[in-house]
Protein backbone atom coordinates (compact mmCIF):
# COMPACT_ATOMS: atom_id res chain seq x y z
CA UNK A 1 0.00 0.00 0.00
CA UNK A 2 1.29 3.30 -1.33
CA UNK A 3 2.37 5.56 1.98
CA UNK A 4 0.17 8.89 1.74
CA UNK A 5 3.38 11.09 2.75
CA UNK A 6 5.66 9.48 1.11
CA UNK A 7 3.60 10.22 -2.17
CA UNK A 8 3.02 13.38 -0.83
CA UNK A 9 6.88 14.24 -1.19
CA UNK A 10 6.37 12.99 -4.75
CA UNK A 11 3.92 14.97 -5.94
CA UNK A 12 5.69 17.97 -4.77
CA UNK A 13 9.39 17.00 -6.08
CA UNK A 14 6.94 16.62 -9.10
CA UNK A 15 5.37 20.23 -9.36
CA UNK A 16 8.91 21.67 -8.38
CA UNK A 17 11.67 19.19 -9.94
CA UNK A 18 13.55 20.04 -7.08
CA UNK A 19 14.17 17.97 -3.58
CA UNK A 20 15.03 20.94 -1.94
CA UNK A 21 11.98 23.19 -2.82
CA UNK A 22 9.76 20.13 -2.40
CA UNK A 23 11.11 20.16 1.33
CA UNK A 24 10.98 23.81 1.40
CA UNK A 25 6.85 23.59 0.61
CA UNK A 26 6.67 20.83 2.82
CA UNK A 27 8.31 22.49 5.66
CA UNK A 28 10.43 19.23 6.10
CA UNK A 29 14.28 18.85 6.17
CA UNK A 30 16.03 18.31 2.44
CA UNK A 31 17.31 14.90 3.67
CA UNK A 32 13.86 13.69 4.84
CA UNK A 33 12.07 14.78 2.00
CA UNK A 34 15.17 12.79 0.10
CA UNK A 35 14.91 9.87 2.73
CA UNK A 36 11.09 9.24 2.09
CA UNK A 37 11.24 10.00 -2.01
CA UNK A 38 14.14 7.08 -1.35
CA UNK A 39 11.81 4.93 0.39
CA UNK A 40 8.76 4.85 -1.81
CA UNK A 41 11.04 4.46 -4.86
CA UNK A 42 12.58 0.74 -2.42
CA UNK A 43 8.74 -0.32 -1.66
CA UNK A 44 7.84 0.07 -5.75
CA UNK A 45 11.32 -1.36 -6.89
CA UNK A 46 11.15 1.68 -9.15
CA UNK A 47 13.25 4.99 -10.01
CA UNK A 48 10.99 7.61 -9.65
CA UNK A 49 13.19 10.53 -10.54
CA UNK A 50 16.87 10.98 -12.20
CA UNK A 51 18.90 12.92 -9.56
CA UNK A 52 21.06 15.70 -11.55
CA UNK A 53 23.07 18.41 -10.40
CA UNK A 54 20.40 21.24 -11.05
CA UNK A 55 17.39 19.29 -9.68
CA UNK A 56 15.26 15.86 -10.82
CA UNK A 57 13.62 14.76 -13.95
CA UNK A 58 11.01 12.19 -13.73
CA UNK A 59 11.51 8.60 -15.08
CA UNK A 60 9.03 6.62 -17.38
CA UNK A 61 7.67 5.20 -13.66
CA UNK A 62 7.51 8.49 -12.23
CA UNK A 63 5.57 9.90 -15.20
CA UNK A 64 3.01 7.11 -15.02
CA UNK A 65 2.34 7.45 -10.58
CA UNK A 66 2.51 11.12 -11.39
CA UNK A 67 -0.25 11.22 -13.19
CA UNK A 68 -1.94 9.23 -10.56
CA UNK A 69 -1.17 11.02 -7.77
CA UNK A 70 -2.39 14.30 -9.43
CA UNK A 71 -5.86 12.74 -9.56
CA UNK A 72 -5.62 11.45 -5.65
CA UNK A 73 -4.32 14.40 -4.63
CA UNK A 74 -7.31 17.15 -6.84
CA UNK A 75 -9.90 14.20 -4.87
CA UNK A 76 -8.37 15.22 -1.73
CA UNK A 77 -8.79 18.72 -2.22
CA UNK A 78 -12.29 18.16 -3.46
CA UNK A 79 -13.20 16.24 -0.18
CA UNK A 80 -11.44 18.88 1.60
CA UNK A 81 -14.13 21.79 -0.36
CA UNK A 82 -17.10 19.68 -0.06
CA UNK A 83 -16.68 19.91 4.04
CA UNK A 84 -15.94 23.01 4.27
CA UNK A 85 -19.01 24.17 2.01
CA UNK A 86 -20.85 21.49 4.57
CA UNK A 87 -19.85 23.39 7.50
CA UNK A 88 -20.72 26.07 6.32
CA UNK A 89 -23.97 25.66 4.57
CA UNK A 90 -22.67 26.07 1.24
CA UNK A 91 -24.05 22.77 0.17
CA UNK A 92 -25.75 19.87 2.24
CA UNK A 93 -29.34 18.77 2.82
CA UNK A 94 -32.14 19.15 5.65
CA UNK A 95 -35.08 16.38 6.03
CA UNK A 96 -37.91 17.11 8.29
CA UNK A 97 -41.06 16.00 8.79
CA UNK A 98 -43.77 17.97 10.80
CA UNK A 99 -47.79 17.35 11.53
CA UNK A 100 -49.72 19.35 9.43
CA UNK A 101 -50.30 22.89 11.11
CA UNK A 102 -46.73 23.08 11.69
CA UNK A 103 -45.85 21.77 8.05
CA UNK A 104 -47.99 24.30 6.34
CA UNK A 105 -47.59 27.26 8.74
CA UNK A 106 -44.39 27.25 10.15
CA UNK A 107 -41.83 25.29 8.83
CA UNK A 108 -42.09 26.97 5.03
CA UNK A 109 -41.47 30.80 6.00
CA UNK A 110 -38.14 29.04 8.12
CA UNK A 111 -37.16 27.85 4.91
CA UNK A 112 -37.16 30.33 3.01
CA UNK A 113 -35.12 31.98 5.67
CA UNK A 114 -32.41 29.46 5.11
CA UNK A 115 -32.81 29.71 1.83
CA UNK A 116 -32.24 32.95 1.45
CA UNK A 117 -29.35 32.54 3.51
CA UNK A 118 -27.93 29.45 2.08
CA UNK A 119 -28.94 29.12 -1.36
CA UNK A 120 -27.31 25.61 -2.47
CA UNK A 121 -28.83 23.72 0.95
CA UNK A 122 -31.45 21.16 -0.80
CA UNK A 123 -34.42 21.38 1.95
CA UNK A 124 -36.90 18.35 1.71
CA UNK A 125 -40.41 18.15 4.12
CA UNK A 126 -42.66 15.59 4.45
CA UNK A 127 -46.13 16.38 5.90
CA UNK A 128 -47.81 13.74 7.63
CA UNK A 129 -49.51 13.13 11.07
CA UNK A 130 -48.53 13.16 14.26
CA UNK A 131 -48.17 9.72 15.14
CA UNK A 132 -46.23 9.06 12.11
CA UNK A 133 -43.79 11.90 12.38
CA UNK A 134 -42.77 9.83 15.33
CA UNK A 135 -42.07 6.76 13.64
CA UNK A 136 -39.83 8.24 10.61
CA UNK A 137 -37.77 10.58 13.26
CA UNK A 138 -37.16 6.77 15.37
CA UNK A 139 -36.26 5.33 11.74
CA UNK A 140 -33.45 7.76 11.97
CA UNK A 141 -33.61 8.71 8.23
CA UNK A 142 -34.50 12.48 8.89
CA UNK A 143 -32.78 15.25 11.10
CA UNK A 144 -35.63 16.50 12.74
CA UNK A 145 -39.53 16.25 13.67
CA UNK A 146 -41.81 18.61 14.33
CA UNK A 147 -45.20 17.44 16.57
CA UNK A 148 -48.44 18.50 17.32
CA UNK A 149 -49.43 15.26 19.64
CA UNK A 150 -47.59 13.97 22.51
CA UNK A 151 -44.77 11.91 22.31
CA UNK A 152 -45.01 8.33 23.36
CA UNK A 153 -41.08 6.81 22.70
CA UNK A 154 -38.26 7.24 25.12
CA UNK A 155 -35.80 7.07 22.59
CA UNK A 156 -36.37 10.96 20.94
CA UNK A 157 -35.63 13.50 22.98
CA UNK A 158 -38.69 16.22 22.93
CA UNK A 159 -38.45 19.70 23.45
CA UNK A 160 -41.34 22.25 23.27
CA UNK A 161 -40.64 25.16 21.32
CA UNK A 162 -44.41 27.01 20.87
CA UNK A 163 -47.45 27.02 22.36
CA UNK A 164 -50.27 26.94 19.59
CA UNK A 165 -54.08 27.83 20.52
CA UNK A 166 -57.01 25.90 19.28
CA UNK A 167 -59.79 27.79 18.40
CA UNK A 168 -63.69 27.02 17.69
CA UNK A 169 -64.96 27.97 14.15
CA UNK A 170 -68.01 28.08 12.61
CA UNK A 171 -69.64 29.29 9.46
CA UNK A 172 -71.16 33.30 10.18
CA UNK A 173 -74.83 31.89 9.75
CA UNK A 174 -74.52 29.12 12.48
CA UNK A 175 -76.64 29.34 15.24
CA UNK A 176 -73.78 29.39 17.89
CA UNK A 177 -72.04 32.48 16.29
CA UNK A 178 -75.44 34.13 16.75
CA UNK A 179 -75.76 33.01 20.68
CA UNK A 180 -72.25 34.16 20.94
CA UNK A 181 -72.88 37.78 20.11
CA UNK A 182 -72.16 40.19 22.40
CA UNK A 183 -70.56 37.45 25.10
CA UNK A 184 -68.44 34.73 25.68
CA UNK A 185 -70.58 31.20 25.74
CA UNK A 186 -69.99 28.30 27.96
CA UNK A 187 -68.65 25.43 26.30
CA UNK A 188 -71.34 23.93 27.68
CA UNK A 189 -73.60 25.08 23.91
CA UNK A 190 -71.40 22.43 22.89
CA UNK A 191 -73.35 19.88 24.20
CA UNK A 192 -74.75 17.68 21.26
CA UNK A 193 -73.57 19.99 19.04
CA UNK A 194 -72.00 18.17 15.20
CA UNK A 195 -67.83 18.53 15.78
CA UNK A 196 -65.99 18.02 12.80
CA UNK A 197 -62.62 16.09 13.63
CA UNK A 198 -59.13 15.05 12.22
CA UNK A 199 -58.36 11.76 11.45
CA UNK A 200 -56.77 9.17 14.29
CA UNK A 201 -53.39 9.95 14.37
CA UNK A 202 -53.87 13.73 14.03
CA UNK A 203 -52.72 15.61 16.83
CA UNK A 204 -54.64 18.54 16.69
CA UNK A 205 -58.00 15.15 17.47
CA UNK A 206 -55.93 13.79 20.54
CA UNK A 207 -55.50 17.45 22.18
CA UNK A 208 -59.51 18.44 21.42
CA UNK A 209 -61.13 15.49 22.68
CA UNK A 210 -58.57 15.26 25.99
CA UNK A 211 -59.46 18.36 26.49
CA UNK A 212 -63.87 18.08 25.84
CA UNK A 213 -63.40 15.04 27.76
CA UNK A 214 -61.80 16.73 30.67
CA UNK A 215 -64.25 19.57 30.55
CA UNK A 216 -67.16 16.85 30.74
CA UNK A 217 -68.39 18.32 27.22
CA UNK A 218 -70.76 15.79 25.66
CA UNK A 219 -70.34 15.92 21.83
CA UNK A 220 -71.03 14.48 18.27
CA UNK A 221 -67.92 13.97 16.33
CA UNK A 222 -70.19 13.24 13.07
CA UNK A 223 -67.33 13.43 10.09
CA UNK A 224 -63.72 12.80 10.51
CA UNK A 225 -61.52 14.71 7.98
CA UNK A 226 -57.97 14.18 7.11
CA UNK A 227 -56.65 17.53 6.74
CA UNK A 228 -56.94 20.65 8.55
CA UNK A 229 -58.15 22.66 4.98
CA UNK A 230 -60.76 19.53 4.75
CA UNK A 231 -62.38 20.72 7.89
CA UNK A 232 -62.25 24.33 7.15
CA UNK A 233 -64.36 23.97 3.95
CA UNK A 234 -66.69 21.77 5.74
CA UNK A 235 -67.49 24.14 8.19
CA UNK A 236 -67.74 27.05 5.57
CA UNK A 237 -69.69 24.39 4.28
CA UNK A 238 -72.26 24.17 7.34
CA UNK A 239 -71.33 20.57 7.96
CA UNK A 240 -70.76 21.29 11.61
CA UNK A 241 -68.41 22.92 14.13
CA UNK A 242 -64.85 22.46 14.26
CA UNK A 243 -61.92 23.36 16.58
CA UNK A 244 -58.28 24.28 14.59
CA UNK A 245 -55.26 26.10 14.93
CA UNK A 246 -55.28 29.33 15.18
CA UNK A 247 -52.39 29.88 13.01
CA UNK A 248 -54.68 28.30 9.94
CA UNK A 249 -57.18 30.88 9.67
CA UNK A 250 -56.47 34.14 9.54
CA UNK A 251 -57.26 34.32 5.32
CA UNK A 252 -60.90 32.81 6.19
CA UNK A 253 -61.13 34.73 9.21
CA UNK A 254 -60.46 38.29 7.79
CA UNK A 255 -62.72 37.14 4.45
CA UNK A 256 -65.44 36.67 6.68
CA UNK A 257 -65.74 32.99 5.72
CA UNK A 258 -65.03 31.25 9.28
CA UNK A 259 -65.76 33.03 12.40
CA UNK A 260 -64.41 32.41 15.48
CA UNK A 261 -66.30 31.78 18.92
CA UNK A 262 -64.90 32.38 22.66
CA UNK A 263 -65.59 30.24 24.92
CA UNK A 264 -65.70 31.87 28.47
CA UNK A 265 -64.57 28.64 30.21
CA UNK A 266 -62.49 26.25 27.94
CA UNK A 267 -59.15 27.20 26.48
CA UNK A 268 -57.22 24.90 24.49
CA UNK A 269 -53.54 25.24 24.27
CA UNK A 270 -51.38 22.61 23.19
CA UNK A 271 -47.44 22.47 22.84
CA UNK A 272 -45.35 22.13 19.67
CA UNK A 273 -43.09 19.59 20.07
CA UNK A 274 -39.40 19.54 18.66
CA UNK A 275 -38.12 16.14 18.00
CA UNK A 276 -34.73 14.67 17.77
CA UNK A 277 -33.36 10.87 18.00
CA UNK A 278 -31.65 10.12 21.12
CA UNK A 279 -28.16 10.32 19.99
CA UNK A 280 -28.09 11.89 17.13
CA UNK A 281 -25.69 14.47 16.49
CA UNK A 282 -27.80 17.39 14.80
CA UNK A 283 -25.95 18.16 11.11
CA UNK A 284 -24.63 21.77 10.43
CA UNK A 285 -27.93 22.22 8.77
CA UNK A 286 -30.49 20.85 11.43
CA UNK A 287 -28.58 23.11 13.91
CA UNK A 288 -29.17 26.54 11.50
CA UNK A 289 -32.82 25.66 11.16
CA UNK A 290 -33.14 24.97 14.92
CA UNK A 291 -31.21 28.52 15.47
CA UNK A 292 -33.93 29.89 13.49
CA UNK A 293 -37.12 28.36 14.45
CA UNK A 294 -35.72 29.19 18.07
CA UNK A 295 -35.20 33.08 17.44
CA UNK A 296 -38.87 32.91 16.15
CA UNK A 297 -40.02 31.25 19.50
CA UNK A 298 -37.54 32.15 22.33
CA UNK A 299 -40.04 30.69 25.09
CA UNK A 300 -42.67 28.45 24.88
CA UNK A 301 -44.20 29.77 27.70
Amino acid sequence: MLNLNHLRVFRAVCKTSSITEAARQLHISQPAASKQLSELESQLGLALVERRPRGVRLTAAGEVLARHARRLFQEEAAAETALRALLGLELGELALAASTTIGSYIVPSLFGELRAAHPQLQLALEIVNAAHVEELVLEGQLDLGLSEGSVLSENLQVEVFARDELVLIAAPDHPLVAESRGSKLSARALAGRSLLVRETGSGTREVVLDALARASIPFQTTMTLGSTEAIKNAVMGRLGIAFVSGLTISLERASGRLVVIDLDDLRILRPLHLLMLEGKIPSPAALEFLRLLRARYPSAG
